[in-house]
């Protein structure tokens, strides 16, 4: 089998965290969770979480645009995606959060969602790891969302989001 000269050698990753509260809206439909560019990420060696987005747009402010949470993939394959979510304590009676292709339409097959929870609350802050696997595309950005059944509005308080892809045969 022949070696393809062009490929990046190993996995090609993107790690992202934010560590400042978002705020989510009660009953609110599922939200995007947004992630900070440059030298506030984790790592994104392959240019997967960009302010200059591969579709042209410019993310202007991380914190209130929902395309700072998108991971455009560097490339097709096997993608491995990771989220790390802690809400603050609340009066949850559920929380729920998820995966999703395209979750702002950009694309012609926009927001297929994969790996949704419900989940109960445990007692105090609410601590959530989740992985899951599907086939990436670099023309289809992915992303995390999240929401919860408080009546008042309750804040992510930290959040991972990564995407390792593997060269599928």
């Amino acid at each position: 089998m022949p070696i393809d000269a062009t490929a990046s050698p190993g996995v090609q990753v993107c790690s992202l965290k934010r560590d400042t509260p978002q705020s989510v809206p009660a009953n609110s439909p599922y939200t995007v969770i947004r992630f900070p560019f440059g030298a506030a990420e984790s790592t994104d060696r392959f240019s997967m979480h960009q302010v200059n987005q591969p579709d042209g747009y410019v993310v202007t402010n991380w914190d209130s645009d929902a395309r700072s949470g998108l991971i455009w993939p560097s490339t097709a394959g096997w993608g491995v995606l990771y989220a790390m979510i802690q809400w603050e304590a609340g009066n949850y009676d559920e929380l729920r959060d998820q995966f999703v292709r395209d979750p702002l339409g950009l694309t012609p097959t926009p927001d297929d969602t994969t790996a949704t929870e419900h989940r109960p609350p445990s007692p105090g802050m609410q601590c959530w790891t989740k992985h899951w696997g599907v086939f990436v595309d670099p023309a289809v950005p992915l992303a995390v969302r999240a929401t919860h059944d408080d009546s008042v509005a309750r804040n992510i308080v930290l959040a991972e989001f990564k995407l390792v892809v593997h060269q599928a045969a």
